[in-house]
């Protein structure tokens, strides 16, 4: 923190500040005295308090702009992560759901918005560190459902690779996932781009929807628009 103040020749309340911005947007990794890089390895799993802070005006945009695709009384899921953590919020004034989740901490924003037409199934399963129930409790129940919409988190989105997590048994379950839903919606901000976990959940072009904010790149809104059904791009607050 010291060399920053130095070099940059400003203070100590300004290097802080700065580097909570630098933190939120996911470009850096707050530690002790400073801050790192962030680093891009495909098994890397940041927990869920990690990636809580990340992004936020745009997971919220993101959430906003999904509520449309949600019919009141349908029977929806939602995988773990804290962009589907962010739209399950978002859900509280759509009547008469039936939410399918594989996160407690959906469920319990779910819980918490006390709906009385609303039914929340958790599927159970191994808590992985981004707070994903995993393995094959959670494929096994997901069989035997049949879902309107599946709402998907991402770790990462890429040509070739596709939508991708860096846990191989969460990738088993969320393609559990996708199969149990008649359409796909992928929810997943513009820095999920050109990222690649160890294991593919699904092609791109498997998605019926991708809902992503308006800080992608040119190209790689081109690319999305011709792999995927269809691209929905919502404006963020501090672009407005």
């Amino acid at each position: 923190m010291s060399d920053l103040v130095e070099v940059l020749e400003v203070s100590d309340m300004t290097v802080r500040r700065d580097l909570d911005v630098l933190a939120g947007k996911g470009l850096v990794e707050k530690v002790y005295g400073g801050a790192t890089a962030v680093t891009a390895r495909s098994t890397d799993e940041p927990g869920f308090e990690r990636k809580f802070v990340r992004q936020g005006p745009q997971k919220e945009a993101i959430a906003a702009a999904a509520t449309e695709l949600v019919e009141p009384g349908s029977a929806i899921g939602l995988t773990a992560g804290t962009t589907t953590w962010t739209f399950a919020h978002a859900l509280a004034e759509i009547p008469g759901l039936t939410v399918v989740t594989n996160s407690v901490q959906v469920a319990d924003v779910l819980r918490d918005a006390r709906a009385p037409d609303r039914n929340v199934v958790l599927t159970g399963g191994v808590r992985t560190p981004s707070d994903a129930l995993v393995g094959p409790v959670a494929v096994h129940s997901l069989r035997a459902l049949n879902l309107d919409v599946v709402f998907l988190g991402v770790h990462g989105m890429a040509l070739g690779s596709g939508f991708t997590t860096p846990n191989l048994t969460e990738g088993e379950t969320n393609r559990a996932f996708v199969t149990a839903g008649r359409r796909l919606a992928v929810l997943a901000d513009h820095t999920k781009w050109d990222s690649v976990g160890i294991s593919t959940i699904a092609e791109l072009g498997e998605a019926d929807v991708l809902v992503t904010d308006d800080g992608l790149p040119g190209p790689a809104s081109q690319t999305l628009e011709e792999q995927v059904g269809h691209v929905i791009t919502a404006t963020t607050r501090e672009n407005d």
